[in-house]
Formats: C-alpha cells, structure tokens, sequence
C-alpha cells in the first residue's frame, strides 16, 4: 500500500510539473522583454513552485546548513549531483543569479529549454574539447562581472547514492582563470529524488554549503581536490546512514 501510495504522489508530482512548465514557459516568454533581473525573477518562480510542488505532494522538505558561508563577491559554485532536484532548487534559492553551463542540446527541449534559453547561461558544444573552455571562459568573465555566479557540477552527471563520480577541473580552472573564488555544496537530494527514478520518496534534504575556496596559490587539480575532500567529507556528515562502513 505504501508503495501504491508513493506512486500516486509521483505521478501526481509528475503531471502538476509537466502542465506547469508548459504555462510558464509562455508566461517567460512574455517576460522577454524585461530587465534581465526581472526576467530572472520571473523565470524561477517556476523553480520555487515545483520545489514547492515536491514538499506538499511528495514530502520532500530542505534546510540548509552553513548559508552564512555564502560570500558577497564573484563565486563559482561547485554542488555535488545526486538528482534532478537540486538543478531546481538551487537556481532561486542563492543570494546572487546562477549560470549554469550545460550541454546545448537542452535548450532544444520543448518549452523548458526555450525558456532557459531566455536567460543568461552558459550552453556548450562537447564536441569543441578546448574551445568549448574558452567559450566557458569568455561568457563567465561577463557573467561575473555582471552580478551573476556560474554553478557547475564537477561529476559531471547525476551520482547514485552513497558513490563518488570523477571531480573535474573545470570548474576550479575557470575559477584560477577568473580571480572567483569556489563556493562548495554537500546535499542528499538523491535520497528523495534518486536518479532516474520516477518514484519520489518523502524526507529531508540538507543543502550544506562550505566556505569560499580561493584560487590564490592554487593549480586547478590542487584546488578541485580541495573541494572533492570537503563535499564528500561532508556528504558522510549529511549522510552517516550511506557510508556507514565506507
């Protein structure tokens, strides 16, 4: 029953999410001609009804841990991936407008991707290797100088439960070409919203966030090393139930 319960919700989770991203993608587009901090403001109300979406109908309730870390200042934010719940919540939950660089081919999803597409981030081709980079870099100097922190996610992709992708350096190698220091983030989203499951279960995210990382005396591998140590450290922290013997 409880299974059949859960199901339910999600399904329900589901469909308000789809029928929702329909309506605000055309409300967004109406938003087009604002002020880029208007348009902002407007585009992720969407993300703050369906987080909100998924604590009413789903259980999924966050708080956060260390918020006071955030600095008042030009940042890359470096989150750990567990799930599709934390590419929502975090882009309106900040003190500043996130970037997020992503692969192209999301902005040719249908009403999502067109409306992500109105904001300012940062879209890349795989396939260009090192020039895909310099197009990182080129648009998160402008981005940042801007008022708006770039986020990335050093796995890469969505890491199951209790397991630890591959840290890459991108992320602290645009923050040593940019002068930006790295902001952190430790979270269990993916207790709730595994990856690629259609099933959400109800409980507890914490969003834990670290103090900035400078890029001063720092190589890239050095300085991602620095936040591959603190983000699963703190991951145990968060999670003590999913490493226990690890």
């Amino acid at each position: 029953m409880r299974q059949f319960s859960l199901f339910l919700r999600s399904l329900l989770f589901t469909i308000v999410m789809v029928v929702a991203t329909v309506v605000w993608a055309c409300v967004c587009f109406l938003a087009a001609p604002l002020p880029y901090n208007k348009r902002f403001w407007v585009t992720s109300r969407w993300n703050v009804f369906i987080v909100w979406c998924a604590k009413v109908i789903c259980g999924i309730r966050y708080q956060f841990k260390g918020y006071e870390n955030l600095p008042d200042a030009p940042a890359i934010v470096l989150s750990k991936h567990q799930s599709a719940w934390e590419t929502i919540f975090l882009l309106p939950n900040l003190t500043r407008p996130l970037v997020f660089v992503f692969k192209k081919e999301i902005l040719y999803i249908p009403f999502f991707g067109w409306a992500m597409g109105l904001l300012r981030m940062i879209p890349i081709d795989r396939k260009q290797g090192k020039h895909a980079f310099s197009h990182v870099v080129r648009h998160g100097k402008r981005r940042l100088a801007d008022g708006q922190w770039i986020i990335m996610f050093p796995e890469g992709t969505r890491i199951p439960v209790g397991q630890t992708g591959k840290y890459k350096s991108g992320g602290t190698r645009l923050a040593i070409e940019t002068g930006a220091v790295v902001v952190p983030i430790a979270h269990n989203s993916g207790e709730c919203w595994p990856k690629n499951s259609f099933i959400k279960r109800p409980g507890l995210v914490t969003v834990s966030i670290g103090k900035p990382i400078s890029p001063q005396d720092h190589t890239p591998d050095s300085m991602m090393q620095e936040v591959e140590n603190w983000i699963e450290s703190e991951m145990r922290v968060i999670s003590p139930h999913v490493y226990k013997g690890g």
